[in-house]
């Protein structure tokens, strides 16, 4: 089973792809969908929406995870997180590939055993997981393997 795993942003999109056919699961891709500030708001959105797709193309993933929204003090960032999401999820949609959403909390609680991890410890655990042999960075690329990797783990 493939799980593509997704930390969305309107700057920077995480995502982590995980195989779970064997005994552990294998990272096959993880990184960042960075849009430039450069570019407007929909153009950026445009970007998010078809590098998801080509991923959801390239891996045809039997899920796809993705990040529920926080809603913090800073209401413009929200609303950018949640365009993000809105066209990630029209991605999947569209792709037919089933969705599931966790809590910033519920990840780092099912990949470090604290739902208050932090970034540094998360990246580790990831490394550590999945015997990546270097930290994976950015943090949001940590972020996607943490989210595709809870959700292998809520399933199993």
């Amino acid at each position: 089973m493939i799980v593509i795993g997704i930390d969305p942003g309107l700057a920077r999109t995480g995502y982590g792809v995980l195989n779970n056919d064997g005994r552990f699961p294998t990272a096959l891709e993880y990184g960042c969908i960075e849009t430039g500030n450069d570019r407007t708001s929909p153009g950026r959105l445009l970007e998010v929406y078809e590098k998801v797709t080509a991923l959801l193309d390239e891996y045809d993933p039997a899920w796809v995870a993705l990040e529920r929204l926080f809603f913090s003090k800073n209401v413009t960032s929200a609303m950018h997180v949640s365009e993000a999401r809105g066209v990630i999820l029209l991605a999947a949609e569209q792709h037919g590939v089933r969705i599931a959403e966790y809590t910033p909390n519920q990840v780092k609680q099912a990949v470090t055993g604290s739902g208050r991890a932090g970034k540094q410890q998360v990246q580790e655990m990831m490394r550590r997981l999945l015997r990546l042999d270097e930290l994976p960075r950015p943090d949001d690329a940590a972020d996607g393997l943490a989210i595709a990797l809870c959700h292998i783990n809520t399933v199993r």
